[in-house]
């Protein structure tokens, strides 16, 4: 994995479950400010949680002058924050669409006015290609779904801040690289998931509800090869100005299969069953990575099952 050595990096949603995963690989070498609102703290309980180089700052992404304020000195930007997690999504349209535009141009403008040098690293999503993305790269077009369904105001949001974030490197010439994250799961995850919550109830046995038929298909990918591909976005020269898939293309399966692999690598006694969804949701979503590896040398290594097996260590273990 790259390293860094010697920066200040200014992390938003830090205390977020790939933000407090990723703050963990670079405390060792570098200062890390996390920049959080403590909506959903998977912080609180990492063994680093108390670490000299850590400097937690609560604060809203909202508050551009707290921004601003926060991210002084810094010299590498990884910016987490939003709103996630589709029943939040429904449920806070509003904040949606306001953390992640609003939220997004307040970072974005911080970094430009303390003219940040060595990287802005922006987290998109996957959700841009809409409801059915079947190896969608890069360049594909992106979609915005129907204007009135509360589900695509996510995906607008982070679209929005994709171009907000490349419109700085060609006006400012900030040094921005955006990544889109496919299905991240593993250790530590906080909040909505499916992984995390199939798992957890496999591990007590309970039922495994799955919405809708189940014939939904995603590509999961582990969050330490999400790590990596973050790592590579602040270190590779390559990276600047440009956006990248990061993902495993071959961690490829439906709902319904993913809950009968969970209940089997656990050796769970969990019955699966069926509710209706109510809302829009993504029948397609695969991504490809021919990009993040052919500049970035990016590939995901740990398959799903392994990646089940240590999700499922990780929950048999952790704090209640």
């Amino acid at each position: 994995m790259p390293v860094l050595t010697g920066q200040k990096i200014f992390l938003t949603g830090g205390a977020g479950f790939i933000g407090s995963t990723l703050a963990g690989t670079l405390l060792d070498d570098n200062e890390v400010v996390v920049f959080d609102n403590l909506t959903r703290n998977a912080l609180t309980h990492q063994p680093f949680a108390h670490h000299p180089n850590l400097t937690l700052v609560q604060g809203d992404v909202c508050d551009a002058a707290a921004v601003h304020e926060a991210m002084t000195g810094a010299t590498h930007v990884v910016h987490c924050a939003a709103i996630a997690g589709i029943d939040t999504v429904i449920k806070r349209p509003v904040d949606t669409m306001r953390v992640n535009v609003l939220g997004s141009a307040n970072v974005l403008q911080a970094a430009a006015d303390h003219g940040v040098s060595g990287r802005v690293v922006c987290f998109s999503t996957s959700e841009v290609f809409g409801q059915h993305g079947f190896r969608s790269a890069e360049t594909d077009n992106t979609v915005t779904g129907a204007v009135g369904e509360a589900r695509w105001t996510y995906a607008v949001g982070k679209l929005a801040e994709e171009h907000l974030a490349l419109a700085h490197h060609q006006q400012d010439g900030l040094p921005v690289v955006v990544v889109r994250p496919f299905n991240v799961y593993g250790p530590g995850q906080v909040g909505e998931g499916a992984i995390r919550t199939f798992v957890q109830r496999a591990l007590r046995g309970e039922p495994i509800e799955i919405h809708g038929d189940g014939t939904q298909i995603r590509a999961w990918c582990y969050v330490d090869d999400m790590i990596r591909g973050v790592h590579l976005a602040l270190t590779h020269p390559a990276a600047v100005g440009e956006s990248f898939n990061i993902g495993n293309q071959r961690a490829v399966v439906t709902i319904y299969g993913l809950a009968n692999t969970i209940v089997r690598v656990l050796g769970s006694s969990s019955e699966i069953t069926f509710a209706r969804k109510g809302y829009a949701d993504i029948e397609l979503r695969v991504p490809a990575v021919g990009k993040a590896r052919d500049m970035l040398g990016f590939e995901a290594e740990i398959d799903l099952e392994e990646g089940i097996r240590r999700t499922g260590e990780f929950y048999r273990t952790a704090a209640p």
